[in-house]
């Protein structure tokens, strides 16, 4: 990736993004294409974070979504997120055009051992949004398998695309937001004043708006990748929590899955060796890595107005998986919104949307129980019990998904403040 220095001084811009990864950068360049200053600032390398993690899907069909957005949010706002990730993938697809980063169109299946009501329901839903598709036999050949095909989807290498993107882009590493009051962030080493602030850094960074750390959490999700495996034809999503996702990267297969909520009990690379070892046995395991997703209450990002408190304040966050067209999207509403003053998808993506949902019970839930665990290591600054991760040899928060070395130096946000956590002993 290409270096920038650290900002040593303060400085004046039209929009601070803050955050340096696809989705900062995409923000950034988005905005400089329609003729805006822009400034990125990121507290280390870009794409030293979540990006470089990815597995690089391009795609609409993020599992079994269409079915279960009808149901929650109604047919009109399960069409307007359909036609946004369409035009996400379209829209990175135009990108790549000039850009060497080895994009590819692929066909996207969600797929499953046998029928299920599952798939039928999730072809039935996407064929009431306009999307015509069927059941299909998928061609992989190491096992029988039918799924839901979306053609013309697409694959590349992220850190070769955003290599390019960056090219012309004002940006400063190794510089570190610490606080943001009104339109004025404040580093270190200074204070950067701008009419438009936009937090890209993964899980928001603010804790005293928006209440984030209530309506999201954190997963993780293990990869292998695989040689002398074998070519599967295109980009495959199980629409099982416990199945495999797959996709070829040159001359690797990249198998994927067996992960959960961050500081939980998982299968991780043990168990991905295990389905590796069993399909495919004459595969050797050649890289692996781990990452990090955050997941909203409802399964679609927050994107807009960090809080109804804070206008000049906007967010793009918790894009449950699918950072690819997410962060397209995300990079597109924003632009809107700061350049005409909205947005068509701006209310489906609305952060300050209800919060009523299953799922903050359950994130109130985990976090009582953790606060109320005696004794063991604590995540500041809200006390969440950490646990031990085996697999990465890490402290994992089950409350909002802060990571940390052995020795207690910060992995993952949203921590922030203090770099080790707190300790508490017997």
């Amino acid at each position: 990736m290409p270096e920038f220095e650290k900002l040593g001084g303060d400085c004046k811009t039209d929009v601070l993004i803050v955050g340096g990864g696809i989705a900062g950068l995409m923000c950034a360049r988005l905005l400089t294409d329609a003729g805006v200053e822009c400034t990125v600032v990121e507290k280390g390398r870009i794409c030293g974070g979540v990006t470089k993690n990815t597995t690089a899907k391009i795609t609409a069909q993020h599992g079994a979504i269409y079915s279960k957005l009808i149901k929650t949010l109604g047919r009109e706002k399960a069409q307007m997120y359909l036609k946004a990730n369409l035009e996400a993938v379209e829209g990175i697809a135009d990108m790549c055009k000039n850009i060497d980063c080895n994009f590819e169109r692929k066909d996207a299946f969600l797929y499953s051992g046998r029928e299920t009501e599952e798939l039928d329901a999730e072809a039935d839903a996407l064929k009431e949004l306009g999307y015509n598709t069927e059941i299909c036999r998928c061609d992989l050949p190491f096992e029988e398998a039918v799924g839901i095909k979306m053609p013309n989807q697409a694959q590349f290498e992220p850190l070769k695309f955003l290599c390019s993107l960056v090219n012309g882009l004002t940006v400063f590493e190794n510089t570190e937001v610490i606080s943001i009051k009104g339109s004025t962030a404040f580093i270190n080493t200074g204070k950067i004043t701008a009419k438009s602030i936009i937090v890209a850094t993964h899980f928001p960074f603010i804790n005293t708006k928006g209440l984030y750390s209530l309506k999201m959490y954190q997963e993780r999700s293990y990869v292998t990748a695989l040689e002398n495996a074998c070519g599967i034809g295109g980009i495959y999503t199980p629409i099982k929590s416990g199945g495999i996702s797959m996709r070829n990267a040159g001359e690797y297969l990249l198998i994927g899955g067996f992960g959960g909520r961050t500081g939980s009990p998982c299968g991780a690379w043990d168990a991905l060796g295990g389905f590796a070892k069993d399909k495919l046995p004459n595969a050797k395991e050649k890289y692996r890595w781990a990452a990090q997703d955050c997941m909203t209450l409802d399964s679609v990002p927050y994107i807009g107005r960090y809080s109804a408190s804070s206008p000049q304040l906007y967010v793009a966050t918790g894009f449950s998986k699918w950072g690819m067209t997410s962060s397209f999207a995300a990079a597109s509403v924003l632009r809107d919104m700061i350049t005409t003053g909205g947005s068509e998808y701006a209310e489906l993506f609305d952060p300050q949307r209800s919060m009523m949902r299953k799922q903050l019970l359950i994130n109130g839930f985990k976090y009582a129980s953790s606060l109320l665990k005696p004794f063991g290591n604590r995540c500041p600054p809200l006390g969440c019990r950490l646990e031990w991760n085996g697999a990465e040899h890490s402290w994992d928060c089950p409350c909002h998904g802060s990571r940390f070395t052995q020795d207690g130096k910060l992995l993952d946000n949203p921590a922030t403040g203090g770099k080790h956590m707190k300790n508490e002993r017997t």
